[in-house]
């Protein structure tokens, strides 16, 4: 198993530096440290849900339809649909 080689640090930069870097279109990848970063709100929680052959079938044709996933597919209506019972 190989090791990790540790990322490169930089010096410390402030907001204002980050900012002007930004605004020129620098790369800011090396003043990130992504291995942290997360996503407020988007906590995931697996399910398991039992669903008719017959349906499985018309959902998986209308995901190779779209170009998605199954799972995209799924969440995406998911979401849809309480959106429209939230109007």
């Amino acid at each position: 198993m190989k090791k990790k080689k540790p990322t490169a640090r930089t010096e410390p930069l402030s907001a204002a530096r980050l900012d002007a870097l930004h605004d020129a279109g620098e790369n800011m990848s090396g003043h990130m440290d992504l291995s942290k970063g997360t996503r407020p709100g988007r906590a995931v929680q697996r399910v398991n849900v039992d669903i008719p052959v017959d349906l499985l079938r018309e959902i998986d044709q209308e995901a190779r339809r779209l170009g998605v996933t199954r799972q995209a597919f799924i969440k995406v209506r998911l979401a849809d649909a309480l959106v429209k019972v939230g109007q």
